[in-house]
């Protein structure tokens, strides 16, 4: 059996916590070791201490979600940041909150293996049984793969970037760029990848033991780390293709597992038609924001925190609704926002209206979808702005966002108050970068090609950054053969900026996302 190949964790993790760490980005070299904060291991900000809470799935039952709110309010700023990995993070906790944080969470079962807390990164599809798309509900996948992945005593060594993905076969978080991702298949089995790039290597293995042929992969790159005696965070750090990595893999499944024909993953999205995508695979993006109506009837209801971040009330509303009108769970999406499932037909209006009242995202059309931010001043000190207030601010304005149905495409836009850049969209996007000299603006494709796009001196960066999500003829961006597109790229070639904000002191109140430090 597959599972027999997972080693199980031989002795108990003694539970502790650690102090504030000093301030280290989660863009650090590689040189360095690993610094990404966690819950039991916390991160000094400009506003106190930083907690990363992983939710495997982003799913948590209403005690759990009672729990992240009595910590937030409790033993810090009283907000919830949602991360791109479907994770919480606590901000503005004091110098001594980690004994409580932990005990809070421990009793909420939110900690089921500390010495894996920082490991447990799985995101899964958000809409998986709810909706009637995909292949199959991959909730008991997930269950056990984070089973499992918290019993191999060698796991604990992975790094705190290290990525699963468990897709139902629709392609939306085998988009992300994980490390290890599970996509399902029609006939009952699951590719397998090992790695996100065109090196990235996949096997087929029979559904049943998917989750266990993903920790024995995992394990397999921490045996490559080892052999080549460098630090490596991901698969992609290695000089070890994923391709060898799946072959490495096969050899200790055996019979278990086969090489399958290569099969592309589903590419991010992407300014042009996407030619990556997985033959059995529909590509879908983040949920849409409102109601999504199963075979059965039962509604489940999508909204998204604006910039990521959740007052401790609107954490409040949503877990009452999930307990009240849901089935008693909140499902977390990896493009910051929350699925309340199992609502009436009947109440789902009723309860969108009072989310949206309390500032969710409920609307399709509205400005807030595919927009982002990094934390900012004051609680990044390397931001050079308030970046988050700038960011707010622009989506306040109208701008050209695309209706709903109405075909025409937008991408995403990601606001930073850096170079560092942290916590942007994979894919392609729009960025707002905050500089020395006022912000710049450009489109950025998921190679990493950057297309300047005008921003007259005086004029309003934010303008410019709406009018680059949509294109001037309300399609999809076409190739002109300039490689900068159409639409509102047409000819884009410089690089004028507009001051940032200047309100943002150290006495401004605080406006965090959660990606300072990291996804």
């Amino acid at each position: 059996m597959l599972a027999d190949m997972v080693m199980p964790s031989s002795r108990p993790s003694a539970h502790g916590t650690t102090p504030v760490a000093e301030a280290t980005s989660c863009a650090a070299p590689r040189e360095r070791a690993d610094a990404c904060p966690g819950a039991l291991r916390l991160h000094r900000a400009d506003d106190g201490g930083l907690a990363r809470v992983r939710v495997p799935g982003g799913v948590l039952d209403v005690a759990q979600a009672a729990a992240l709110h009595a910590a937030a309010t409790r033993l810090g700023s009283g907000e919830l940041h949602l991360t791109s990995r479907g994770n919480v993070q606590l901000r503005g906790l004091r110098e001594d909150a980690g004994p409580d944080l932990a005990e809070l969470l421990s009793s909420a079962g939110l900690l089921p293996s500390p010495a894996h807390e920082r490991v447990r990164n799985i995101v899964a599809s958000p809409l998986s049984g709810l909706d009637g798309s995909g292949h199959r509900d991959v909730a008991g996948q997930l269950t056990e793969l984070d089973q499992l992945l918290c019993e191999s005593e060698a796991l604990r060594e992975l790094s705190g970037r290290f990525l699963f993905a468990v897709d139902d076969g629709r392609g939306d978080v085998a988009a992300l760029g994980a490390d290890v991702t599970l996509l399902a298949e029609p006939d009952g089995t699951a590719l397998l990848y090992l790695g996100a790039d065109r090196d990235a290597g996949v096997l087929r293995v029979a559904d049943e033991h998917a989750a266990a042929a993903a920790v024995v992969a995992a394990e397999t790159f921490l045996d490559a780390v080892r052999e080549s005696g460098l630090r490596a965070w991901r698969v992609a750090d290695l000089a070890v293709t994923g391709t060898e990595l799946a072959r490495r893999t096969a050899l200790r499944l055996g019979a278990g597992a086969r090489e399958a024909p290569l099969a592309s993953l589903p590419a991010a999205p992407a300014l042009g038609p996407r030619t990556e995508q997985i033959r059995t695979a529909q590509i879908t993006e983040a949920p849409v924001p409102g109601p999504v109506t199963g075979p059965s009837g039962a509604v489940a209801l999508s909204v998204l925190a604006p910039l990521g971040r959740l007052t401790g009330r609107q954490w409040e509303l949503l877990t009452r609704t999930a307990e009240r009108e849901g089935d008693g769970t909140l499902r977390m999406t990896p493009w910051r926002g929350v699925v309340v499932p199992g609502l009436t037909r009947s109440r789902a209006p009723g309860v969108r209206t009072a989310l949206g009242a309390a500032g969710l995202v409920t609307d399709p059309a509205s400005p807030w979808r595919g927009a982002g931010a990094c934390a900012g001043r004051p609680g990044c000190a390397k931001s050079l702005t308030d970046v988050r207030a700038d960011a707010a601010a622009a989506l306040a304005r109208p701008g050209p966002v695309p209706g709903p149905g109405s075909g025409s495409f937008a991408l995403p836009v990601y606001w930073s108050g850096c170079e560092r850049r942290c916590g942007h969209p994979r894919g392609d996007r729009v960025e707002v970068v905050a500089g020395a000299d006022g912000y710049r603006v450009a489109v950025v494709r998921g190679t990493g090609e950057e297309l300047p796009v005008p921003v007259p001196a005086g004029s309003d960066p934010g303008a410019a950054a709406a009018a680059a999500r949509v294109p001037e003829d309300g399609g999809p961006h076409r190739d002109d053969g300039t490689g900068h597109g159409g639409g509102a790229l047409a000819g884009a070639a410089a690089r004028e900026s507009n001051r940032p904000s200047e309100r943002s002191g150290g006495r401004a109140p605080a406006r965090e996302d959660s990606a300072t430090a990291g996804p």
